[in-house]
């Protein structure tokens, strides 16, 4: 849903905050004749495929929406491959096979950040979810080229997060963001989760990620996950339930308060020579590109964005109402990078990525039907248990 608000209603309307902070009134300057900004239009003449092209080149709302979409209908299709492997395995070999998609370790994090510091420690790949560490590798390398944005382009959380806050303002009419002198104490527990983990894994030795990495739980990780969500118990019911609903009145409450995911994407995204530019000669200050911008931040203030929670969205572009004041860039004086080529590279590098994995083979595991007909039928001993970070002994054999 795109926020389009005129300039005497944002005058009027002030984004609502629930410490209710009251600021200095701003002259709004007017626009000055021929750099009006005309918001793209679909038209009603031409073929159906010339329009949609325009349309996807012109308004970098609905070409993020599509780029989100189809990510998600990628998600879903995994979501069904693996239902179809689940249904093969729990019928104890009764139901046809269907073999375990690779993409199902993207949801793997920990599994996957394990496995990629065992490849940079030992040099080797494994060979239990190599394709969740490819996945990991090419989240962070959409961040280090242009920002935070898988979040706002490609993660399924991320799209169903903004969904949620944009059914709150259909319902209420608004979001609400939380006092300052609370804020920064929240968006720090996402950098706490983060250090957490990654300094827990980071101590560890090879032979210590290896034991962990090769262990049979490992082996049945996104099994375990995937029965975790299909006999859900009713507090992990509730807490999913919980964020959800703050996140139909708090923008993305999940991901600016709580994603470890989100916390690394941020620091690695200071790396991206991608910024967000305000040409401040031509700026008006009406500060719509502020009102829209889903993390809060106050864009009509600065020169450039270098703020890690800044997502790349391109809300605030889009809003400007002014021609080339509100620009991507990766230098100041650097030409503009029009948002569907932003979206295209977005997308780009992910797929560069992953396609190099699956070229080259580190993609597909190597545990074989054979044996996830063994490990389906023990999944309930204690071999498959794995409390407060412990694996139990197991043996070669198991």
């Amino acid at each position: 849903m795109n926020s389009h608000i005129s300039i005497l209603e944002l005058a009027s309307n002030n984004q609502t905050n629930l410490s209710d902070t009251t600021s200095l009134p701003r002259t709004i300057k007017k626009i000055p004749a021929g750099l009006r900004r005309k918001k793209y239009k679909p038209g009603t003449d031409g073929v159906w495929y010339r329009k949609l092209l325009d349309r996807l080149k012109y308004d970098s709302q609905f070409f993020r929406s599509s780029v989100q979409l189809t990510f998600v209908l990628l998600c879903f299709w995994i979501g069904v491959e693996f239902y179809l492997f689940m249904q093969w395995g729990t019928s104890g070999g009764m139901e046809p096979y269907y073999e375990r998609p690779p993409g199902a370790e993207g949801f793997l994090p920990i599994s996957a950040l394990m496995g990629t510091l065992h490849w940079l420690y030992s040099g080797t790949l494994n060979t239990i979810h190599p394709a969740g560490s490819i996945i990991l590798l090419a989240i962070i390398a959409v961040s280090i080229v242009m920002k935070k944005a898988f979040c706002s382009w490609l993660c399924p959380i991320g799209t169903l997060s903004e969904s949620l806050w944009m059914l709150g303002q259909k319902l209420f009419k608004r979001n609400f963001t939380v006092w300052r002198w609370l804020d920064y104490p929240l968006r720090s527990l996402k950098y706490l989760l983060l250090f957490f983990f990654v300094y827990s894994i980071a101590a560890m030795s090879v032979p210590d990620l290896e034991t962990f990495i090769y262990s049979p739980y490992n082996k049945v990780a996104d099994i375990k996950m995937y029965l975790f969500f299909a006999e859900i118990t009713p507090f992990a019911l509730g807490t999913i339930i919980a964020l959800m609903l703050l996140s139909v009145v708090i923008k993305n409450f999940w991901c600016r308060f709580l994603c470890p995911y989100g916390a690394l994407l941020g620091i690695a995204g200071l790396l991206s020579p991608f910024r967000i530019t305000r040409i401040k000669e031509s700026c008006i200050d009406c500060e719509l590109c502020t009102k829209v911008c889903p993390s809060n931040i106050n864009v009509h203030q600065v020169n450039q964005v270098w703020s890690d929670e800044c997502t790349s969205c391109m809300r605030c572009v889009e809003e400007c109402p002014v021609k080339e004041t509100l620009v991507l860039r990766t230098k100041k004086n650097s030409a503009t990078v029009a948002p569907y080529v932003f979206g295209i590279l977005v997308a780009g590098v992910f797929v560069a990525v992953t396609g190099l994995g699956i070229l080259t083979g580190y993609w597909q595991n190597s545990v074989s039907q054979e044996e996830y007909s063994r490990r389906f039928q023990r999944l309930d001993t204690p071999l498959y248990n794995h409390a407060r970070g412990s694996v139990p002994q197991y043996g070669p054999n198991d």
